[in-house]
């Protein structure tokens, strides 16, 4: 009875955080001073770092997979793409966080955790940028050359897409990595008896 109450409240959490996210993907954000206006920033990975650190990292990575399938559904605007790249990204920062957490159940574990998986999340970003979302983009905005104007706005000296996700964008998903990990630390105890049911 205690198992199957444990995988009620699991889903149920699970759920709660899910609906969390889709709403924070919704408030995304551009710094156009930073990088260029069409890469948004959000915290909409705040609630799958939570659901990975309270639930495990497979509620993590779970959450961040509704989270963008409701977005397609409600807020879709890239054909699908924004999404799968954005679900990507954040599985990957969660799940890695998450693994690690579950090793090292500690304050310093989770600090660890958190700046790895900020850190595989940069490094995914460049692959996954270049391979899948930026080939999309440059069919949306006319061709790459566009796309690379807009950085070259920023630092006229930009060289090719490569150079523009190693300098721009891997150092911004970075920090959006970061931001989020400092949430989570400022809210987690707080939260804690409703994410582990003792509330």
């Amino acid at each position: 009875m205690t198992k199957t109450h444990n995988h009620v409240r699991e889903l149920t959490v699970t759920a709660m955080l899910c609906a969390i996210a889709t709403v924070l993907m919704f408030l995304d954000f551009s710094l156009p001073m930073f990088i260029p206006s069409f890469v948004k920033m959000d915290v909409s990975e705040l609630p799958a770092l939570l659901a990975s650190f309270s639930l495990g990292p497979v509620y993590g990575v779970a959450t961040c997979l509704i989270k963008n399938i409701l977005s397609m559904i409600f807020h879709g605007s890239t054909g699908g793409i924004g999404e799968v790249c954005n679900f990507l990204l954040g599985a990957s920062f969660v799940g890695t966080a998450g693994v690690i957490y579950r090793l090292h159940k500690t304050r310093k574990g989770a600090v660890a955790a958190c700046l790895i998986g900020a850190v595989v999340m940069a490094v995914v970003s460049v692959p996954v940028n270049y391979f899948i979302s930026y080939p999309v983009y440059a069919a949306m905005f006319g061709g790459i050359d566009n796309i690379i104007a807009a950085y070259q706005e920023l630092r006229p000296g930009t060289n090719g897409l490569l150079e523009c996700l190693l300098v721009f964008n891997m150092p911004f998903t970075l920090v959006k990595g970061l931001v989020d990990a400092v949430l989570c630390f400022l809210i987690y105890k707080p939260l804690s008896p409703v994410l582990h049911g003792r509330h």
